[in-house]
């Protein structure tokens, strides 16, 4: 691909082209994103951003063209990113899950990128929140953003996506573990998947249960029976989306929703400098002085003490903290 200029750029990508969109979605993997959000950023926030997230083989993405295919008989425009596990020798995408959106490729409404976690925690690659930003600004209805599994660590979707699902499989043995891992308080509707499977009833029955034991103060997340493969449940898990996206409206929490989209974007971009910058210095670091101390002489270059119990003296601490101007 020939590199464009930023403004070669913007102008094929205000023409919408699918093309100018893959460029621009592809121009941010490549860490040359910030002028290009930044002339775009003001189109955004119109796009209604669903995440998919759940146990490897549970169907994601078969339920992701499920949903696009509902999407678009209801005339709207689809985005969709499909995140895989990254190979550990050419940090690609692995499974290359487009495979399995084949049917709709033909389809000019509906765009369709598959990115490389490359090792970013979370279930999500790192350049997710601004291929989501720049689909949105490019005018497509909805965003789905299939993550590559659940657990712990990959409880972030939540915080880029105004919807989010969790996907489960009856008979698989580890779902119930999955929603103890912390789960359930990050899913706006649960999918039980493969619905015909003769332990279904059983799994919806046990995340009836487990719901009743907490406390919910706003949305309760709905629960549908879905069979992607043949399409059962689907207009269910539809009508559950637009019932949470009318209750993020009508509460005024849809501007939390994106607040939070906000944030998350904007603490992984200056996690990921901070990092760079460390790793840059680590190569430097003292070794005749224990962890702890070469912790906070590090941490002396970006003006932040070390409060930790026992991390560091009075005098590190003293140091003034770093201020975030600007966002306030």
């Amino acid at each position: 691909m020939a590199d464009l200029g930023i403004d070669a750029l913007v102008r094929e990508f205000n023409q919408r082209r699918p093309r100018g969109l893959a460029r621009a979605i592809s121009w941010a993997e490549s860490g040359r994103g910030a002028e290009l959000i930044r002339r775009l950023y003001n189109r955004t926030g119109r796009a209604i951003t669903i995440g998919l997230t759940g146990p490897p083989g549970v169907g994601k993405s078969t339920l992701s063209s499920a949903i696009v295919r509902k999407a678009r008989s209801l005339g709207k425009t689809v985005g969709v990113i499909s995140v895989d596990p990254s190979s550990p020798f050419s940090h690609g995408a692995l499974l290359g899950d487009r495979i399995r959106l084949t049917e709709h490729f033909v389809d000019p409404d509906v765009f369709i990128r598959s990115m490389a976690s490359r090792g970013h925690l979370g279930g999500l690659a790192g350049a997710s929140a601004d291929a989501a930003l720049l689909m949105d600004a490019f005018g497509l209805d909805v965003i789905l953003i299939e993550t590559v599994g659940v657990g712990q660590s990959e409880i972030e979707i939540a915080e880029l996506a105004q919807t989010t699902l969790v996907a489960l499989q009856p008979g698989s043995g580890d779902s119930i573990q999955v929603l103890k891992a912390g789960i359930m308080e990050i899913a706006d509707i649960f999918v039980v998947n493969k619905a015909d499977h003769p332990m279904a009833n059983q799994m919806r029955r046990e995340i009836r249960g487990m719901m009743e034991m907490l406390q919910f103060t706003g949305w309760v997340p709905e629960l549908v029976m879905t069979q992607a493969l043949s399409g059962e449940g689907i207009d269910d898990l539809w009508r559950a989306i637009e019932s949470h996206v009318a209750y993020l409206h009508e509460t005024g929490e849809i501007e939390t929703k994106r607040r939070e989209a906000f944030t998350h974007q904007v603490r992984q971009l200056a996690l990921g400098r901070i990092q760079k910058r460390l790793q840059h210095e680590l190569q430097h670091a003292r070794t005749d002085v224990d962890p702890y101390a070469a912790a906070g002489i590090l941490l002396a270059h970006f003006n932040m003490g070390d409060d930790e119990e026992g991390g560091d003296d009075g005098d590190q601490a003293a140091r003034p903290r770093a201020v975030v101007k600007g966002l306030t």
